[in-house]
């Protein structure tokens, strides 16, 4: 989002689904979401942002079924239309993970095929994040919708061989990553010179 921002975009990023909020005078708040706002460079209200929140930080769907609020596909797609047509560019970041549920009969993976998005997927860069990868790829390609890019994300010690585990994605994957991120001790710095954003015709 920063670096669309700075190329003169008008930029905006939507939390479709959050748990683990937090209660504040305004109602709940997510960090992802107000990170997500605090990005932009196009001012929306925060019920558009992240038209679910949850407090208990559990999975999306127990915790809707716990607040008695069905996440419903329709009220996610609305809110997103309105984010669009306010942007020349809408990020939007899911929850949990590619397959996670969000109720009985729709999982994040859904939403990115509603939308039509171009998925970024971000690699934990870990012992076991091939198997992840690959599997998620492959399940992006069966839902139908287009593989923008990924990301590697170094974790905290990465675990052994981290440029070869890099390596091995980029040549199953058959891509390179459009960032390879380091693993940050602080507060997130200006990593927008780290993402190669020509996959998206920039």
């Amino acid at each position: 989002m920063r670096a669309l921002v700075s190329r003169g975009f008008r930029v905006v990023g939507m939390k479709p689904v959050a748990s683990g909020c937090v209660r504040t005078p305004r109602g709940l708040r997510n960090d992802d979401a107000e990170k997500l706002m605090a990005a932009a460079n196009v001012t929306v209200p925060y019920e558009q942002v992240n038209p679910y929140a949850f407090e208990p930080a559990i999975a999306p769907h127990i915790a809707a079924a716990e607040a008695g609020v069905p996440i419903r596909l329709a009220e996610i797609h609305r809110q997103h239309q309105r984010l669009s047509d306010q942007a020349d560019w809408l990020v939007v970041e899911g929850v949990g993970g590619w397959r996670v549920p969000l109720g009985d009969d729709i999982t994040v993976a859904d939403l990115a095929a509603e939308f039509a998005a171009s998925v970024i997927l971000v690699v934990g860069i870990r012992l076991g994040c091939i198997n992840h990868a690959l599997l998620s790829v492959e399940s992006i390609s069966q839902i139908g919708v287009e593989l923008g890019g990924w990301v590697a994300n170094v974790c905290e010690s990465g675990g052994e061989r981290v440029q070869e585990n890099i390596d091995t994605l980029t040549r199953l994957i058959g891509r390179p990553p459009i960032a390879t991120l380091s693993y940050l001790t602080g507060e997130l710095p200006d990593v927008e010179s780290a993402f190669d954003l020509s996959v998206f015709g920039l």
